[in-house]
Order: structure tokens, then C-alpha cells, then sequence
């Protein structure tokens, strides 16, 4: 994305970069980008405008790699996803600042516009999406999956469209914390001092803006107002519960965020990477506060090497894609339509983390006005 991803945010350190590359960047060599239909590849809104996935094959290996922002390896199984491309299509994956946030990738679409720095391809929380779509970042591309993508949870102009997701969970070191805390209103009680922390910040990372959100629903409020959730972390802060550390596997390994709110298919990665390492991570979906939210995908305008990029999604779309990420605990946009034509991976599916209940997803009009909120609440909130 979290987020570390989304999560873990390297912010002033990634605005640096940012800036130094948007003043020393060079900008990419003009290429043949020419598909075999004639028309360009930056331009291109499906694998027919290529002549074809074996056209676009040959187009993205020419191009020979893709950029790429924010995807920790341990991240909802993106290592398995990279090495999978890359030993497949002979295509390089160059990541960089891969505990970014959502906001750091925007960040990188407008200020390194035209360089061969840019990011080819983008792994967003669903509002940062949204916004980038309103701005006018992405291109239009539809994948050959595209039409079993819920009409929900996709652009209607293609821009962007929902890749995987999860519910927001609380994970806790049982090696560490006595009782572990299983919904909202266990976290404020003070035997967890200075123990609870987010993935991120909240106005920058996709994790965290969940986890803002299903506070709301513990404690009142509703996709319509997230004011209730700022206001619980704000009495977390005020009994000092909260901790302004952002969560991410070292800082749990250290001690420093024992209780993490973030997604169940992240703290679920994490018991299984905390194995043998004095780390005892218990994982509870909170019933008090049941919120559900997927991430998104979404190419750069202005990507340096469109082809790759085009190819990098039909990837991530395709049942070997969808089924890395169930692998990683997340549970795939396409999952329904896999399961119907019998592609699903069956034994990663049973592995989910258990949750009862239909979730319901905030339209695009309640995440952009639930980030409007937090951009003018969560400082002064948790401030001091």
C-alpha cells in the first residue's frame, strides 16, 4: 500500500527524494512506442490496441522495465507477484521507497512528469484513487478481466479499478501484551499505555484511513461521518494510548507497537513472518467496528514505459496474479469470478482470516469527503 505501504510513511524523507529527483531527473529517451496497430502505446486502452497480448508481450519486453512505487515485498504476497513477472516476461521491477504512502505516489506522478523516473504504475488506497482520477493522472485501460470486475469497484472510464482488500483488524504481540485487545473499546482501556498504533498517517496512507473509518463505526458514526473515529483516537492519545509510531514489522519485533490497527491479510502475513522470532501475533477482525476496503490499480498518464505498464496489470488480473495475492491473505477482486469458473485457489481461500456478516464499502463521494474531514481534524486530534 499498508500505510507501511500505504503504511509505513517515509514522508519528509520521500518528499526529499522527490524533489531531488524532479530537479536532477533526466527525461526518458524517446522510444518507438508504436504498437503494431499503429497506435501509440501510451494511448493504448486494451491489449487490442497492441494487436494482441502476444503484441503486447513483445512491446512491454521491448521496453524491458517497469517502474514501480510503495509495494513492499511482504505486502499482501507482492514479492511472489514481482518475481512472478519478472520470471515470466523477462521484465526488470524496479520499486522504489517501498514503505511509501498512497500520497507519495501521487506526489511522484506530478512532480516527475516526463522523467524516466516516474512511476510506470500505481498501487493506491481507493480515495487517493479516486482523487487521482479527478486530477486527471491515470490512463484509461481495460484489462481482459475487466468486465468481472464488480461495476462497484472499478471507473467507469477504466482509470483505475479495485485490484485486492481486506477488513481492518487489531493485531497484538501476545508475548508482550497480557490480555490482547479485540475490538475499538478495548483499546482505550489503560492497561495498553502507549501501545496502539496505526499504519501511517491517516491523511497520506490507505491503512490508516481505514482504520480511522472503522473506529467511526465502533464509536457512532458511519460512512457518512469519520468524525467519530478522529475523535476516538483523539482520547486515545488524551489517555496516551496511542502512539505516534507508524506500524510496521521492525517496529513490532522492537516492542515499540505491540497493538496495530491494520489490515487482517498485513497482520496476518505478519504471524507467519514473526514465527521463531520471540514475536506471538494474535489477529482479531473488531466486531464493533466491521470495515471492509479494497486498494486499487491505476497507470500513470505519463507512463515512461506504457507497455510494461499495460502488461504489469493484465498480470495482476490474470487467476496466477489474483491467486498470489489470496496467497498473501488478501482477498482478490476478481475472487467471485474465480471461484465461479473454478481458477480460485482453494486451500489459500480457507485461509482468510475469519469474518462474519456482508461488509459495505464507502462510494467515492463518502471517501472524498472523509478525507476532507481528516485533512482538517486529525492533526489538531492527536497533536501534543
Amino acid at each position: 500500500m499498508p500505510l507501511p505501504r500505504n503504511a509505513a510513511l517515509a514522508g519528509c524523507l520521500a518528499v526529499v527524494a522527490a524533489l531531488a529527483l524532479t530537479a536532477c531527473g533526466a527525461a526518458p529517451e524517446k522510444a518507438d512506442n508504436k504498437t503494431a496497430t499503429g497506435k501509440d502505446a501510451a494511448t493504448a486502452t486494451s491489449a487490442a490496441d497492441f494487436g494482441g497480448m502476444d503484441a503486447l508481450v513483445e512491446a512491454a519486453k521491448k521496453e524491458g522495465v517497469l517502474h514501480a512505487m510503495a509495494l513492499p515485498r511482504d505486502w499482501a504476497n507482492y514479492g511472489a507477484l514481482i518475481d512472478g513477472f519478472t520470471q515470466k516476461y523477462g521484465i526488470k521491477v524496479e520499486v522504489e521507497n517501498p514503505d511509501g504512502s498512497s500520497q507519495d505516489e501521487i506526489n511522484a506522478v506530478t512532480s516527475r512528469k516526463g522523467q524516466d523516473r516516474a512511476p510506470d504504475v500505481l498501487d493506491l488506497g481507493t480515495s487517493f484513487a479516486v482523487s487521482g482520477a479527478q486530477q486527471g493522472l491515470f490512463a484509461p485501460y481495460k484489462v481482459a478481466a475487466y468486465g468481472d470486475i464488480p461495476s462497484a469497484q472499478r471507473d467507469d472510464q477504466a482509470r483505475w479499478y479495485n485490484d485486492y482488500g481486506g477488513y481492518i483488524s487489531i493485531g497484538c504481540d501476545a508475548s508482550r501484551v497480557k490480555n490482547c485487545p479485540t475490538t475499538f473499546k478495548d483499546l482505550l482501556k489503560p492497561e495498553y499505555k502507549g501501545q496502539v498504533a496505526l499504519n501511517g498517517n491517516p491523511t497520506k496512507s490507505g491503512s490508516a484511513f481505514g482504520g480511522v473509518y472503522a473506529a467511526a463505526l465502533a464509536n457512532g458514526g458511519s460512512l457518512d461521518d469519520i468524525q467519530p473515529g478522529i475523535d476516538f483516537f483523539g482520547q486515545l492519545k488524551k489517555n496516551g494510548n496511542y502512539t505516534p509510531v507508524e506500524s510496521t514489522p521492525a517496529t513490532v519485533e522492537k516492542g515499540e507497537t505491540p497493538i496495530s490497527i491494520d489490515w487482517d491479510y498485513l497482520n496476518a502475513g505478519y504471524a507467519d513472518q514473526f514465527k521463531g522470532k520471540g514475536v506471538d501475533w494474535k489477529v482479531a477482525v473488531p466486531e464493533d467496528g466491521k470495515y471492509a476496503q479494497y486498494y486499487a490499480q491505476a497507470i500513470n498518464k505519463d507512463a515512461p514505459h506504457p507497455a510494461a505498464a499495460r502488461l504489469w496489470q493484465e498480470w495482476l488480473y490474470s487467476p496466477e496474479g489474483q491467486n498470489l495475492w489470496l496467497k498473501g491473505y488478501a482477498r482478490p477482486v476478481l475472487m467471485s469470478a474465480m471461484e465461479g469458473a473454478g481458477t480460485l485457489d482453494k486451500a489459500a481461500a480457507a485461509k482468510l482470516p475469519q469474518v462474519s456478516g456482508t461488509p459495505t464499502f464507502p462510494t467515492e463521494a463518502q471517501q472524498t469527503k472523509a478525507k476532507g474531514v481528516l485533512a482538517q481534524s486529525w492533526g489538531k486530534a492527536v497533536a501534543g
